[in-house]
């Protein structure tokens, strides 16, 4: 893209002003000029609340590691089949 001289002249002078890169800077005049309403400059933290979910009654958290190992044996074995 070209720009004209007076164009360009404007944007590295918005550019200096609002101390953004020229990217950012022709991004904005083009929203701006083509009436779209300006990203917000903050949003929000996105946040996730976390809450204990406990395990049921009758699961034993040790027996969880078991079943993983046993998982993982199978999954060993059933490459050494494939092969």
């Amino acid at each position: 893209m070209t720009l004209d001289k007076d164009a360009e002249q404007l944007l590295r002078l918005a550019m200096h002003k609002r101390r953004k890169s020229f990217k950012e800077t022709l991004n904005d005049a083009i929203r701006t000029g083509l009436g779209a309403t300006p990203l917000p400059k903050h949003r929000p933290r996105f946040a996730i609340k976390a809450r204990p979910m406990g395990l049921r009654p009758g699961i034993d958290p040790a027996g969880l590691n078991k079943l993983a190992d046993d998982l993982e044996v199978d999954g060993i074995v059933a490459r050494g089949r494939d092969k």
